[in-house]
């Protein structure tokens, strides 16, 4: 299954109804290729939608909300999820990708989110989405650029966070 952005988006706003019912208004920042797809329509669509509850005390009200979704549109119950958690290295939120009642919904900065893709690496959707954020970046000093994502890399993925920056400069110059 896939979603793309106006599954998303109506989702995160069924999502906002729901929370706005039981009194208790939600933020998130998405991340990951829900934010490529809703930030920068970097690709159509995307398996699941990656978030940080802002108010951790909601998480158990948000995954109830979310698992009610899920059952409603026949979607697995994780299409919101929290695994993300382990490419964060601070948080940094952005612009507003969604304000609808009962759910703000925030992008990270957008060096967050590079730093995020440099450190995961897995595969050639991480690298096509870095290489979209890079782009959207390569105007700036390569070296200042890199001091701005640096303090965003997962401890233990410097090295190759760094390998994968410089082969992506050398690619957005070209």
């Amino acid at each position: 299954m896939y979603l793309n952005k106006q599954e998303i988006t109506q989702a995160l706003q069924e999502l906002g109804q729901l929370a706005l019912k039981q009194g208790e208004p939600i933020e998130l920042m998405i991340v990951g290729g829900a934010f490529m797809v809703l930030a920068y329509d970097a690709r159509p669509a995307t398996k699941d939608v990656d978030a940080l509850i802002l108010a951790p005390p909601k998480a158990v009200l948000v995954r109830q909300l979310a698992e009610q979704i899920a059952l409603q549109k026949g979607w697995p119950t994780d299409w919101l999820n929290d695994g993300i958690k382990g490419f964060l290295q601070g948080i940094s939120t952005g612009e507003v990708l969604l304000d609808s009642p009962g759910i703000r919904v925030y992008a990270p900065s957008i060096f967050q989110a590079l730093a995020m893709k440099l450190s995961a690496w897995r595969d050639d959707t991480d690298i096509g989405d870095a290489l979209h954020l890079l782009r959207q970046l390569v105007h700036q000093n390569k070296d200042e650029l890199w001091l701005s994502i640096e303090p965003y890399l997962v401890p233990g993925t410097e090295l190759k966070a760094q390998y994968a920056f410089e082969d992506l400069w050398k690619k957005s110059n070209d």
